[in-house]
């Protein structure tokens, strides 16, 4: 969950994989900051980034 919401992020994981952008996926999730999204995409990088080294 994005902290202080009720969605996963796994519903953002699901909106990118379906080609749809951040904004969409804020248009459609109010309560999810821009920031939350960055912030959890950079942790998901540097943890395969990790995983592959």
């Amino acid at each position: 969950m994005f902290t202080g919401t009720r969605v996963p992020v796994q519903t953002l994981v699901e909106y990118l994989e379906g080609g749809e952008t951040i904004d969409d996926f804020l248009e459609g999730f109010s309560t999810v900051r821009r920031e939350q999204v960055i912030a959890f995409l950079e942790q998901a990088t540097a943890l395969v980034i990790a995983a592959a080294s």
